[in-house]
């Protein structure tokens, strides 16, 4: 049987997947990714991860600004794939995940039915979990929510970021995508309904308060916060001085517990500097202040004494 897939994704995350599935022989009847963008200063033309990788590789790309479009609905039916592969795209209307003979599959970074949403990776860090991993599974109506045919397992070390733990998980989740599809198509594939559980934990889509710093809570509870937005978007906290009041990012962190509340305290202890939260000190290793470049807290304390400086 022809292993003709039509892809959808977007970013770095869905590239190793489609390059995954060429490997192994998968015929990539066209790829469907987002409409070019303009951004920056210049205001210059962006294209996706995937786009660009597509074209690179001469695979058909189309990036409709409406899925339900009666001409994109007629485009999919003239393409005539057997089987659709999504891979961080957008929600698909049924009109067009229900067309393919043998369905449409999702490669999904958790291990369903935890952490469904926009944001898996980055929330199961910042809840501070020891292991997540990648899951296969034919889309439904009711997002992240199908059945399951496959996942694979990968352990979250404890200082580790989010960025680290994307990196790998792309990879092994590329390889599960590729292994689901032959055996889709070889007919060795089985899909059972999702678990269910008293409680699922949710992975909804991050925005700027979600990676303001809270010093009222653990030195743990920040320290994962920290690794689980770093390197992007980043945790952030407000600097306040006598002279102005300033963001600062922070991308890498340690803390030492002491039991005592010292919350948004800040502390400089010779190349050291510490912020209090409520149980002992965050050590923050790498900061952004906003208007400079990243840099080593060593860096920074060079142009600041801390003086009557709290964090807000």
């Amino acid at each position: 049987m022809n292993r003709r897939v039509v892809f959808m994704g977007t970013p770095e995350f869905a590239v190793e997947s489609l390059q995954a599935l060429l490997a192994v022989g998968v015929e990539i009847a066209a790829v469907v990714t987002v409409p070019d963008k303009k951004a920056g200063r210049g205001q210059r033309v962006s294209q996706s991860e995937v786009k660009k990788f597509a074209v690179s590789k001469d695979l058909p790309v189309l990036q409709p600004e409406e899925l339900k479009s009666e001409q994109f609905v007629e485009e999919m039916k003239k393409i005539d794939a057997d089987l659709f592969v999504v891979v961080a795209f957008r929600k698909l209307p049924e009109v067009i995940f229900s067309m393919p003979k043998l369905g449409t599959i999702n490669l999904h970074g958790s291990l369903l039915p935890q952490y469904r949403g926009a944001a898996p990776i980055n929330w199961a860090v910042i809840n501070g979990e020891t292991k997540t991993g990648a899951t296969t599974f034919f889309i439904e109506e009711v997002i992240d929510a199908g059945k399951i045919i496959d996942t694979v397992e990968i352990e979250i070390g404890p200082d580790e970021n989010a960025g680290s733990v994307h990196d790998r998980l792309m990879v092994a989740g590329a390889k599960l995508l590729a292994s689901s599809v032959n055996n889709i198509f070889d007919g060795k594939a089985s899909s059972q309904a999702q678990l269910s559980f008293d409680k699922i934990k949710s992975a909804p889509k991050i925005f700027r308060e979600t990676c303001k710093i809270d010093w009222t809570k653990s030195c743990k509870e920040i320290h994962n916060l920290i690794r689980g937005l770093s390197p992007y978007p980043a945790s952030w906290t407000s600097l306040n001085t006598r002279e102005n009041e300033k963001l600062l990012k922070i991308y890498a962190s340690s803390y030492v517990l002491d039991n005592t509340d010292h919350s948004s305290q800040i502390v400089i202890d010779g190349n050291q500097l510490k912020f209090g939260c409520a149980d002992g000190w965050i050590i923050p290793n790498e900061i952004q202040l906003e208007g400079k470049k990243r840099m080593s807290t060593k860096e920074f304390l060079l142009g600041f004494d801390g003086k009557n400086a709290k964090l807000v």
